[in-house]
């Protein structure tokens, strides 16, 4: 779908923090991407869009977004709870959808947007796992693909982030799904990804609450592992942290039977080394975003690209909606055997 001037008109919903940074992506750095408008409750949201974003028609209400006519496709950046009903209204709306991560918390809803979406075939629906657009992890698939390592059987993958003294995510436990779902969800897309989409077969889980005891309160913890088995022997090994003191470090280890590659082991934040009386060093990528900056941006151009017809391979079209079901599958399995002490069959 392209306008006179063939480029895709998209409304971002959700401003706040990795909302913001999608809608400057949008805007700005995405060829055949026109930002003409933006949405969200919150008035100091919109004010940011107004001062920041070049002259998008702005609105409270999501409804109201759907209904505008030059808007093409949505881009949600909104609480979890709220993306499968979202998905389901735009897509009925006749708008290309982009949705962050999950799909849902509950697989019902994500079985019912997967038959939304069956019924508006010349849509595009696309859920946020980016690293599968970060050129590194991008760079191991395809060593994969080529057979580089021999055949892969096992995935050691890895989400932390850096300890956050505000307590943000205890505030947000209540509504995350815990630390499985929001956080490990992207290692478990990964592993898919990179093993060939297995389908799980058993998991285990396992976690300690190290330094947010506000946590317990909603059954999470703040550091998390777990092992999952899949089909053909092939398997994965998670951790997930909260607390860590140097920043965030994300990364995963494919091990195969003629080899094996390693992405990320140093989160680097740049290519300096420090020389002094502690030794030697490199400072580490703060958050997420400085970490998969480039994956945000490519994730993007991908996402206009399929729907102006350019994605020709699963590769460049980035997770399906079957892909995050999957993923919120295992999520909902790990969560429920950290509750347990017991594996779980899938």
């Amino acid at each position: 779908m392209k306008t006179a001037t063939g480029r895709l008109r998209l409304g971002v919903v959700g401003l706040g923090r990795l909302g913001k940074r999608h809608a400057e992506n949008l805007a700005y750095r995405v060829p055949g991407a026109a930002l003409v408008a933006a949405c969200s409750p919150v008035e100091e949201e919109r004010t940011w869009a107004r001062e920041v974003l070049p002259e998008p028609r702005l609105y409270a209400d999501y409804a109201d977004l759907l209904a505008d006519r030059d808007v093409d496709a949505v881009w949600l950046v909104t609480p979890s709870s709220l993306h499968a009903q979202q998905i389901i209204d735009a897509l009925r709306a006749g708008k290309h959808v982009f949705c962050e991560k999950p799909l849902s918390l509950d697989l019902a809803e994500c079985e019912r947007v997967l038959a939304e979406a069956a019924r508006h075939p010349h849509l595009q629906a696309t859920i946020g796992f980016m690293r599968r657009f970060d050129p590194s992890y991008k760079d191991a698939f395809d060593k994969i693909e080529a057979g580089k390592i021999g055949r892969p059987f096992l995935v050691r993958s890895q989400t932390t982030d850096q300890n956050d003294t505000d307590g943000f995510f205890v505030r947000f436990a209540a509504t995350s799904g815990g630390i499985f779902l929001d956080c490990t969800v992207h290692d478990i897309d990964v592993a898919r990804w990179l093993l060939g989409k297995p389908r799980a077969k058993r998991v285990f889980a396992a976690g300690a609450v190290a330094l947010h005891e506000g946590l317990r309160e909603f059954g999470d913890v703040d550091n998390g592992v777990a092992i999952c088995e899949f089909e053909d022997g092939k398997l994965a090994m998670f951790y997930a942290s909260r607390t860590q003191a140097h920043g965030n470090d994300t990364h995963s280890e494919v091990i195969g039977t003629a080899g094996a590659l390693a992405i990320g082991h140093n989160p680097r934040a740049n290519r300096v080394e420090i020389y002094d009386a502690t030794g030697i060093r490199n400072e580490c990528t703060p958050t997420f975003f400085d970490r998969f900056e480039d994956a945000f941006l490519h994730e993007a151009r991908a996402f206009v690209a399929a729907v102006q017809g350019g994605a020709t391979s699963n590769a460049q079209a980035g997770a399906t909606l079957a892909d995050a079901l999957e993923a919120t599958r295992i999520g909902m399995a790990l969560r429920q055997s950290l509750q347990s002490g017991e594996a779980v069959t899938l």
